[in-house]
Formats: structure tokens, C-alpha cells, sequence
């Protein structure tokens, strides 16, 4: 999404500026636009900043424990600002077809329950506007903020922090440079330890389902995990 159309990206014109103080604007259109076009298409909505790299088949994976018709948002979770947290918009975020159907008609529409105009920190503001309309915030643990950081991270000025608790199940990485998305490619797709098994270990009488279960409720933090 973005503030011309591009074929070979290819990228959408949203009419909205550039710049930073313009992202909660472009969020709210962007995914106007996603609704209005392939509300029927997809079950799950995925939201990812261009320095942002996601491991596909590890979210398809934690997915397959949820329904897209339950009203449910999947993020790196902060406990600041908004009830129930909210989820950091630059390692990205998933919105089920229930919830973004919900930000789209009833949050967005009503400005005494979600923010209008343009300013405003973008995923804070979709935090609050989904909360205000019964959206459910996960408390899955498989997103980082940084590969390079480590375990824990100063994220605000104010030098609040977040611990990231490590998953062989990681789902995306933020502050990704071009040089680093090569690196994760080839350490992720590419790179085989002589002598160590990658494959998903499924137990016996386990279903690929049932395993998705029992991951996602390993992977699953207190709801004061991310402090």
C-alpha cells in the first residue's frame, strides 16, 4: 500500500501522503481497501512493515489452531496505552476475516470509538478502535521485534522494554536491513546442520492440527508476558 500505483511491485495509491504522521490514515485505508476487495477471499489479514521479514509456513502453522470467523488479533503484544495491550505494528500484526470486517464497518465508521483523520501512532490506534469493538488480542509470544537484540530490548525513549521469549516457531522480525533478509533466508531456507532434524516433530496419533494446538498453547505468555 502506497502513495502510487506500481505494476511492478505491484503497490496500490491510497491518496494518502507519505511520511510517518501519515501511517494511521494509510492503515485505515489500506485495509478499507483489502475489505472491499477480498473480504471473501482470504480467512486471515496479515500487516508488515517493508523492513519486516516473516516466516510464512510458522504463522500459517500457529493459524491453523484458530478461526478466521472468531473476532481475533495476532501481534508482538504491548502492555501500554490500551486495555488489553496492543500489538507492535512494525514486526506486524494478523487480523482474522471477523476482525477486520469489525475495524472496517464499525470501528472505523464511528469517531467516538476509533481515531480520525491521520495522526496518531498507527498501531496504537488500531489497538484501541479493535478493542472498543470486541476484538480478542491473542497472547502468542512468536513475534520479535529485532533478531539482533537478543532477548530483551528498549523499544521507547522512556526505556520501556519488552522481553521476547525465544520459539524455535518465530514468526517475523522486525528492523530487518536488505543485507539481513538475504541472511535469514539462507539460515532459514538454505543452511542444514549435518546430523540435526528440522522437520516438525508430530507425535504419534497426532495430527498436523492437533500439533498447531499444542504449539500454539506452548507459545502462549501470561497476559503481563510482554511488560
Amino acid at each position: 500500500m502506497s502513495s502510487e500505483d506500481d505494476e511492478d511491485l505491484p503497490s496500490i495509491n491510497l491518496n494518502v501522503s507519505e511520511g510517518r504522521n501519515y501511517l494511521w490514515a494509510k492503515t485505515k485505508k489500506a485495509f478499507t481497501y483489502i475489505y472491499d476487495k477480498y473480504r471473501n477471499d482470504y480467512d486471515w489479514f496479515l500487516k508488515a512493515d517493508d523492513d519486516t521479514y516473516v516466516v510464512m509456513e510458522n504463522l500459517r502453522m500457529m493459524l491453523l489452531a484458530h478461526s478466521p470467523d472468531e473476532p481475533i488479533h495476532f501481534g508482538a503484544k504491548l502492555k501500554l496505552f490500551v486495555k488489553q495491550g496492543y500489538m507492535s505494528g512494525g514486526s506486524g500484526y494478523v487480523l482474522s476475516r471477523s476482525a477486520l470486517k469489525k475495524f472496517v464497518t464499525e470501528a472505523v465508521p464511528n469517531k467516538k470509538i476509533c481515531r480520525d483523520g491521520h495522526d496518531g501512532s498507527e498501531d496504537v490506534e488500531i489497538g484501541k478502535c479493535l478493542e472498543n469493538v470486541g476484538v480478542k488480542f491473542s497472547r502468542e509470544i512468536l513475534w520479535v521485534q529485532n533478531p539482533g537484540y537478543g532477548n530483551t530490548q528498549n523499544i521507547h525513549s522512556n526505556e520501556e522494554k519488552i522481553v521476547v521469549p525465544s520459539s524455535e516457531y518465530a514468526i517475523a522480525f522486525h528492523y530487518v536491513n536488505a543485507n539481513m533478509m538475504y541472511v535469514l533466508e539462507y539460515l532459514i531456507y538454505e543452511l542444514k546442520p549435518f546430523g540435526v532434524n528440522r522437520y516438525l516433530r508430530i507425535n504419534e496419533n497426532e495430527s498436523i492440527l492437533h500439533t498447531a494446538y499444542r504449539i500454539a498453547w506452548q507459545n502462549r505468555g501470561p497476559d503481563d508476558a510482554f511488560m
